[in-house]
């Protein structure tokens, strides 16, 4: 398509002297219903013939200082696996937009195209790779706020972000600034909808919420259920202590919510909590000799009873033990 058209579209979309408010078009503020990729599309098109393509060294390119993805998992891990096979056998086919970097001379950071940024640094370390690899970029001067709103209109045209990434994504505009009424046309949601991220993440401590992660198909209900039943500061305590164990950090997303969901409805807190206990038994052959389990207090040695003999045997020995540990402490 002819780019003098595209702008054409983009400037009849947008309005090219709407007013302004939060940095946002006034246009968009009022079209309620219109569509917001259409929308956030016909801005980044309007664009198109200020900016230059240039190549950059991929390393030369820092990530966002605003996060509006949580950390890898294994669904993203393998969505950047077919982007990097994607690229390596046709090519960058759209350029990502950088700014320079703000107090790093010689050094950019990414505005939108994180992915794709990932993926090329990816291939470039390969170490069976002999290519080169650069990476295509727009270059714009670009204030911290301008930032937000170039990241936010991808964000509106694609269909990467979960509900929870979306809700830690709208709290970090308004952090940065934003009205919720600025706020809706970025995200294209209702105030009410938006009025439903800030009810989660303004009760779920941030901790546990990216402890959690992604949950993909986890949405609003789920989200908004789980903020109700964590008013209760006992059970988070509890999830606190539940996200810290080993069982809890190697479980997948849908798991690690489906745990913590767990631990809100339960009944008896007290039961709840001993789940959570890490044991640890030692045994000879079929034999228990004693089980130690680490708790948010502290770690309990219990010795059964048909083992007394053993108890006493450990007690005398214990002095002699805690010497041998001071003298040779091991962590």
């Amino acid at each position: 398509m002819n780019k003098n058209i595209l702008k054409r579209i983009a400037n009849a979309e947008i309005g090219t002297n709407s007013e302004k408010e939060g940095g946002l078009d006034q246009s968009l503020l009022s079209r309620r219903h219109s569509s917001p990729v259409v929308t956030n599309v016909g801005r980044a098109l309007s664009q198109l013939g200020e900016d230059s393509i240039v190549t950059l060294d991929p390393n030369k390119i820092d990530r966002s200082p605003f996060q509006d993805r949580f950390e890898s998992d294994a669904e993203t891990d393998s969505e950047l696996e077919l982007l990097k096979a994607s690229i390596a056998a046709e090519g960058q086919k759209v350029p990502v937009l950088v700014r320079p970097h703000p107090s790093k001379e010689g050094r950019y950071q990414s505005a939108y195209g994180y992915r794709r940024l990932a993926a090329i640094k990816a291939l470039a370390e390969e170490k069976h790779s002999t290519k080169t690899f650069k990476i295509r970029a727009f270059v714009r001067e670009l204030t911290d706020r301008q930032l937000i709103e170039e990241q936010s209109i991808e964000n509106g045209v694609r269909e990467g972000l979960t509900w929870i990434e979306q809700a830690m994504w709208a709290r970090q505009l308004k952090n940065a600034g934003f009205s919720q009424r600025a706020i809706c046309p970025i995200l294209g949601l209702s105030e009410a909808a938006v009025s439903h991220l800030f009810r989660v993440t303004s009760t779920i401590p941030e901790d546990v919420i990216y402890a959690i992660g992604r949950a993909k198909s986890v949405g609003r209900p789920k989200w908004t259920s789980l903020a109700e039943n964590m008013k209760e500061t006992t059970r988070l305590t509890i999830i606190r202590h539940l996200i810290q164990t080993e069982k809890f950090k190697s479980s997948d997303s849908l798991t690690r919510f489906a745990m913590v969901t767990a631990i809100t409805k339960s009944t008896n807190l007290r039961e709840a909590d001993d789940e959570l206990i890490e044991a640890r038994n030692f045994s000879v052959g079929k034999s228990l000799y004693g089980r130690m389990k680490s708790t948010s207090n502290g770690v309990v040695m219990t010795i059964p009873k048909q083992q007394s003999a053993f108890a006493n045997w450990l007690a005398d020995r214990m002095p002699m033990l805690v010497r041998e540990f001071r003298e040779n402490p091991r962590s």
